[in-house]
């Protein structure tokens, strides 16, 4: 069960990634023929707006299983620990019924504008809106695991850093020493 998930998260690295390159060629190529040959991509802007709200949610389900999101866990930090546990445990339950509110919502744009084209593609706009469930049942599925680790003892929220800090403090944690070089040494 473990390989599937990894690789269905190596499949949304890779989808991630793929929609990016999308998006750079379309804009970039669609600024290239206005300016060089006075036409351009009819489609662009569109499809780089759905490729980038797909983006967006499925780097936040790729982040969320890394525990990648930026947060502030010092009130945890000094709780008691059956405290700190209690208090996560609540912020989880708030996280699930927030999602919950997304993928329901989500759902019901979806089925909404089944029938709505956008306006240059002819898309169906439910693709749009279905980002937010193909975010919501995996962050769901996410969060509901990582409350049973934390009711059950399997992660001890005193010792586990379930939110990163700062962008730049996780950009150094993931330096090693030795690749600091000669600074390393003085500390």
């Amino acid at each position: 069960m473990s390989r599937i998930i990894d690789f269905y998260f190596f499949a949304l690295k890779v989808t991630i990634a793929l929609l990016l390159a999308g998006m750079v060629v379309l804009v970039f190529g669609n600024v290239v023929l206005r300016y060089a040959f006075n036409q351009g991509i009819t489609v662009s802007e569109e499809l780089s707006r759905m490729f980038f709200v797909w983006l967006t949610f499925l780097g936040a389900v790729v982040a969320m299983r890394e525990h990648g999101h930026l947060g502030v866990d010092s009130l945890i930090k000094r709780l008691p620990p059956r405290a700190a546990k209690a208090a996560v445990l609540c912020g989880h339950a708030l996280m699930l019924f927030a999602i919950w509110l997304v993928i329901s919502g989500s759902w019901t744009q979806t089925l909404i504008n089944l029938h709505v084209g956008a306006p240059a593609t002819g898309i169906s706009m439910a693709f749009f809106y279905g980002a937010g469930l193909a975010f919501g049942i995996p962050a769901f599925l996410i969060l509901l695991a990582d409350a049973f680790a934390i009711a059950t003892g399997r992660i001890d929220v005193t010792t586990t850093d379930l939110v990163r800090d700062s962008e730049d403090k996780a950009a150094l944690d993931d330096i090693s020493a030795p690749a600091i070089g000669p600074l390393s040494a003085k500390h």
